[in-house]
Order: C-alpha cells, then sequence, then structure tokens
C-alpha cells in the first residue's frame, strides 16, 4: 500500500470526524410525571414499598406459600427467560461496534480459447487464500443509540420481571386470605344450621304441646335446609381458590395448610411516601419508562439513516496461478478501503422508518403517562377501601350485639306464646346477614393492605 492511500484513509477518517460533531441523534430525558393521590398531601416519605414481604405478612404458613412461588411460579420463570433474551440480543448491538472478520479459500480454473481456433485453449488454474475484515465506523451515532435502546430494553424486561414478582406475592397472599376468609364463612354456617337444627327440634316440641301451629314446624325445618345448603357452595368455593393458588405455585390441585382469620393481624400502619416515589418503586412503571427510552433511542437509529456511512475494508492474503508459489512474496497481496454511502433514492424507507420509530415513541410515552395514573388509582383505591372497613369495624360490632339480642328475645318470646316464629325467623337471618358482612369487612381489609403494598411496589426488594 503506497503512502497516497494511507493520506487517503487519513483524510476520510477526518472528514467523518467532523461530520460526526454535528449531533444528530438527540440526548434522552426522562418523561415528566405530575400524578397525586386522592388523600391530603403528604410530605412524609416514609413508604411501605421498602418492606420486605416477609415483614408485611408474618403468617408463617403464608410466608411459606410465598416462598415456594417465588422458586416454581411459571410465569416469573418465563420473565427470567425475556431477560435472558435481551441479554443476547445487547451483546449483538455491542458486537455491532467490532470489526468483522472472514477467511476464504478458493481454486478457480479458466480456459481460454486462441483466436485461431484449431481447438487449442490456454488452460490456467489460480488459488486464493485470504482474509477480509469490514468496519462501519459509528460516525451517526447510529450503532451508540442502537446499544442504548438494548440495554434500555434489558432493563424494561428485568423491571417487569419485578413486575411480575410484586403481583405473585400479592396474589398468593390475596388467594390465602381468601380461604381465611372462607374459612370463617364456613364455620358461621356450620354454627348457623346447628343452632335452628336444634330450633327446628325445639319448635316440634313445642307444637306437641299446642303452643304454636304446624306453620312454625315447617318453617323452622325450611329454615335449616337454607343453612345447610349454603354449606357446599362455600366448601366448592374453597376447593376452587385451593386450586388457584396450587396453579401461582406451579403444583398440581391440593390441600392448602392455613392458619385461621382470628389469628391474623388487622391493624396497620399505612405508609404511602408522596406519589413520586412510584417511579422508583413500582416495576411496571420502570418497565413503561425503560420502554420509552427504547423506543427513544430506535427514533435516533432511524434519524441516522438519512446520513451517509463510513465503512472501512481490507483484504489479505496470497494469490498464485501455482500451489509452489503460494506462500512466497510474489504471491501476497494486500488492500484497504475505506468509502462512504449515501442514500439517494430508497423508495422513501428511510421516511417511514423514522415516521414509525416517532409514532411508536409517542404511543411509549402514553402508556408511561398511562401506568403513572393507574398507578395513582390503584394506591387511592386500596387506601380509601382499608380506610372504610375500619369505620364499619366499630358499628358492626354494635350491630352484632343488637342483633344477638333481638333473636334471644324473640325466641323467649316464642316460648311464651306472644309472637309468631316468622320474627324469630327474620331475626336470626338478620343475624347471619351481619355475621357474614362483619368477615367480609374484615376481608376488605387484608387485601386493601395486600393491593396497596403492591400498588405501591412493595414485595420485589
Amino acid at each position: 500500500m503506497n503512502k497516497y492511500n494511507y493520506k487517503l484513509i487519513v483524510i476520510v477518517l477526518l472528514v467523518s470526524s467532523i461530520w460526526s460533531s454535528c449531533k444528530i441523534t438527540k440526548p434522552y430525558t426522562k418523561p415528566a410525571t405530575t400524578v397525586t393521590y386522592r388523600e391530603p398531601v403528604n410530605k412524609d416519605t416514609t413508604n411501605m414499598a421498602t418492606m420486605k414481604w416477609s415483614e408485611l405478612f408474618t403468617d408463617t404458613n403464608l410466608q411459606q406459600l410465598i416462598s415456594d412461588g417465588l422458586a416454581a411460579n411459571l410465569d416469573l420463570k418465563i420473565a427470567v427467560e425475556r431477560i435472558n433474551q435481551s441479554t443476547v440480543n445487547l451483546k449483538l448491538k455491542k458486537a455491532a461496534f467490532l470489526p468483522s472478520l472472514d477467511g476464504n479459500v478458493s481454486v478457480k480454473e479458466s480456459r481460454l480459447a486462441f483466436p485461431q481456433g484449431f481447438g487449442l485453449f490456454d488452460q490456467s488454474t489460480q488459488y486464493d487464500l485470504g482474509i477480509t475484515a469490514g468496519w462501519e465506523v459509528d460516525i451517526w451515532g447510529k450503532l451508540k443509540s442502537a446499544k442504548k435502546g438494548a440495554i434500555a430494553n434489558l432493563l424494561a424486561t428485568d423491571a417487569a420481571k419485578r413486575a411480575v414478582q410484586t403481583q405473585l406475592i400479592a396474589n398468593i397472599a390475596n388467594a390465602y386470605y381468601e380461604l381465611l376468609i372462607l374459612d370463617e364463612q364456613l364455620k358461621v354456617l356450620k354454627k348457623t344450621a346447628k343452632n335452628r337444627e336444634t330450633d327446628a327440634e325445639t319448635i316440634k316440641v313445642l307444637f306437641e304441646n299446642s303452643i304454636i301451629n304446624g306453620v312454625a314446624v315447617v318453617q323452622s325445618e325450611a329454615n335449616f335446609y337454607e343453612a345447610e345448603l349454603a354449606i357446599p357452595d362455600i366448601e366448592q368455593k374453597i376447593t376452587e381458590t385451593e386450586h388457584a393458588l396450587c396453579v401461582l405455585l406451579a403444583k398440581s390441585p391440593t390441600k392448602i395448610e392455613r392458619s385461621s382469620l382470628e389469628q391474623q393481624k388487622l391493624v396497620y400502619d399505612l405508609k404511602i411516601g408522596v406519589p413520586m416515589q412510584l417511579l422508583a418503586n413500582r416495576p411496571d412503571v420502570q418497565q413503561a419508562e425503560y420502554n420509552f427510552r427504547t423506543a427513544f433511542e430506535e427514533s435516533n437509529v432511524a434519524r441516522a439513516y438519512f446520513y451517509p456511512s463510513l465503512t472501512i475494508s481490507g483484504a489479505a492474503g496470497f494469490s498464485s496461478f501455482g500451489l509452489k508459489d503460494w506462500f512466497t512474496n510474489g504471491g501476497l497481496f494486500g488492500n484497504i478501503a475505506g468509502g462512504l454511502t449515501q442514500p439517494i433514492f430508497n423508495k422513501g424507507i428511510n421516511k417511514a422508518r423514522l415516521a414509525t420509530a416517532l409514532s411508536l415513541q409517542k404511543e411509549a410515552l402514553y402508556n408511561f403517562e398511562l401506568s403513572m395514573l393507574k398507578a395513582s388509582e390503584e394506591v387511592s383505591n386500596a387506601l380509601s377501601k382499608y380506610d372504610k372497613a375500619t369505620l364499619k369495624e366499630e358499628k358492626r360490632k354494635k350491630q352484632l350485639e343488637a342483633l344477638f339480642k333481638a333473636v334471644d328475645f324473640n325466641k323467649e318470646l316464642l316460648n311464651n306464646s306472644t309472637t309468631n316464629y316468622t320474627d324469630v325467623l327474620t331475626a336470626e337471618q338478620n343475624l347471619l346477614n351481619a355475621q357474614l358482612r362483619g368477615i367480609d369487612d374484615q376481608s376488605q381489609k387484608l387485601h386493601a393492605v395486600v393491593n396497596l403494598y403492591r400498588a405501591l411496589g412493595g414485595g420485589w426488594n
């Protein structure tokens, strides 16, 4: 290679460096967030999302279920595989900065006929052995933006995995608490059925002693059967909830070991922090922000396609018309070249690529803003549900006390023939409804705590 070739390459690199000083790609800035909670403005940054899940859920049976779920859940394993795929993609983007290197070996045989004819040919065989190399210089930041986009995509898949984890923990906890609620409802129904069976026997005795008529007898029996018939429905719900929980644990349907509702902590000091912490704590919000970053970098890549690309290529090896001259100085060859390729007419592909990239960028931005709004909504809803359930507790307690007395008074009046069985039946039914609603109040509190913890982004740290 002569000095002229070297000078030419230096000139090309110098021109490229000058062009690259003109910024084609845009620097990334985080999207603005302005969400708030419905509750009064809170300046306390203490946030329950920073608690470990084992600190919030102290039931040892529940802790074991969550640990099993984190180890075996299939959705979580799928999320991990997506991280692996994004990691490989990032390696490919990094490799784009490196030159390519290829080797080749060839044998070419050719015949050249003499002009005079006579069936004479000049036959020759050429033997080639060499390597070729090529390198694209990233003068417009296209490769760098592609690499940044791949990094953001990797971070997005990692955030998605953490989002699956937080949702998994919440789903396991909610299913577990639902089982405790159903157990408590089953206990109340069985006790109610037992009491109504006793009532039916008492009514028969009163009828036999001519204190009440036969209508009360059949009503009491029907009342007993009504309570009995509600039991299988609750038992079926328990079975289905256990099976749903088994799916989360990636195991076949089986019985779930658990404690009881009365053993659960129902009073919590809920710390929600400030809305801006959602971006730091909620994995799905982080995922949406990383997806926006990926789309942003893809638009930078699309812009770079409008400008010329610089490639440097070279080749070296041995070429001769005889094997004996293959590895000699006469058979040695080498060359190096640099060139710029500028798109002139490509059927509007670059414009379409950029328009698509910008549209995807806007879509990703809207998805990010939507994720913040949904996060704010979920936090506000969960906090409101907990507060409303707490407000009902004292009044529900007084209601149950009054209804227990009403049942006792009506039974006493019935024994003295001063009322009919319909009043007793109404009082008992009102008591049962209140008891079940009281259990629902406790359910509302427990589920609200779980959902608030997830809504704030707890469970992955």
